[in-house]
């Protein structure tokens, strides 16, 4: 992984729906979901926008190309009074369904039901208050926008 800032990091994760209904998730092998069914995420690198890095954060970890539909939250807290923890969350919709998961930091990947999610054990906090709110409420981004060429953007989107 590239150098994050040591006190701010920025993370993504993506909420894969099929047309079937069913969800992409996701056991990571470390880490404090180590086990648990969450949903694919990581880091967005310098010189991609957060969009631009859930995209890559699922194919990495699933093998699944998606495309984002919208923004629909974010999960923002402190750790240990020194790290701001922040992850926007993406609803993207699959353009393959070949599951290919990365062996390095997953156990497994599949789509599940939302039932299932709903009465798995193994479901995280967030999959389990994502299954009660469900993600109709998202923001699609606004692009072709330019603040003003002073700011030098070599991309810019909004969610609003």
């Amino acid at each position: 992984m590239e150098e994050r800032s040591k006190h701010v990091w920025l993370g993504v994760c993506g909420l894969v729906i099929a047309e079937d209904g069913k969800w992409l998730v996701v056991k990571k092998t470390y880490g404090g979901l180590k086990g648990k069914w969450s949903l694919p995420a990581g880091f967005v690198k310098p010189g991609e926008t957060a969009d631009e890095a859930v995209v890559r954060e699922v194919k990495e970890e699933t093998g699944i190309e998606a495309e984002v539909i919208g923004l629909f939250g974010l999960r923002t807290g402190v750790i240990k009074n020194q790290i701001s923890d922040n992850m926007l969350m993406f609803l993207l919709k699959p353009i393959s369904n070949a599951i290919a998961i990365q062996i390095e930091e997953l156990s497994d990947a599949v789509f599940m039901d939302e039932m299932d999610i709903k009465n798995d054990p193994d479901s995280s906090i967030l999959l389990t208050e994502l299954n009660k709110k469900h993600a109709s409420l998202h923001k699609k981004p606004l692009e072709g926008k330019n603040p003003g060429d002073i700011f030098q953007y070599t991309s810019y989107k909004l969610f609003i």
